[in-house]
């Protein structure tokens, strides 16, 4: 019972904190993540960190779905280093100064929602298949781009394959060999 009464007031909280007078200049990136902390800190767990990188990659997602409409097949999670199945993800990459290998933990998550409304945007991501992953305490830090009725969250850890550091000029050279031969790599590990 316990449990059920903190959420209740996380969600009354939330939905307050949402629609309070504007005072400033927060658009609905800040308030997404400011929800998404609130969550996490009803479930006991520490508050995520914007991820400079991470929301670079998280714009650059979001400018890729802008056109898309919303349907129910939209937005599912992707692991970075599994193939996200975005269609130029090492130019993604390279705008934002990134490696595959610096974000092999991370997760992407993109979200259609009509108008970026506030608390549909929260829900659609605390409750949903996304949760699992704002649940998990491995992730900690956030990059947030929206685009249009797309929002994208990008979770990042605090290990060298999550963290979203940026990549030496070296490493931002990776050829499209390079990519293949990680991505082949990483599949014979997964699967042998």
């Amino acid at each position: 019972m316990a449990i059920s009464k903190l959420h209740l007031l996380f969600l009354l909280s939330v939905t307050l904190s949402l629609y309070r007078p504007v005072l400033s200049d927060i658009d609905e990136e800040d308030n997404l993540l400011a929800g998404i902390n609130s969550y996490r800190t009803s479930l006991n767990l520490t508050t995520l960190t914007k991820i400079e990188n991470a929301e670079c990659l998280a714009e650059e997602i979001a400018d890729q779905f802008k056109n898309q409409p919303c349907t129910n097949t939209t937005g599912s999670a992707s692991v970075p280093g599994t193939e996200p199945g975005f269609p130029n993800y090492p130019n993604l990459l390279k705008k934002c100064h990134l490696n595959i290998t610096a974000t092999r933990d991370g997760v992407i998550m993109p979200a259609c929602v009509p108008s970026l409304d506030a608390l549909l945007v929260l829900n659609n991501f605390t409750k949903s298949q996304y949760s699992k992953n704002l649940n998990d305490s491995k992730f900690t830090g956030i990059g947030i781009g929206s685009d249009n009725n797309w929002i994208v969250v990008v979770l990042t850890t605090s290990t060298p394959e999550g963290g979203f550091s940026p990549a030496t000029n070296s490493e931002e050279g990776l050829t499209f060999g390079r990519l293949l031969f990680l991505f082949l790599v990483s599949f014979f590990y997964m699967f042998f």
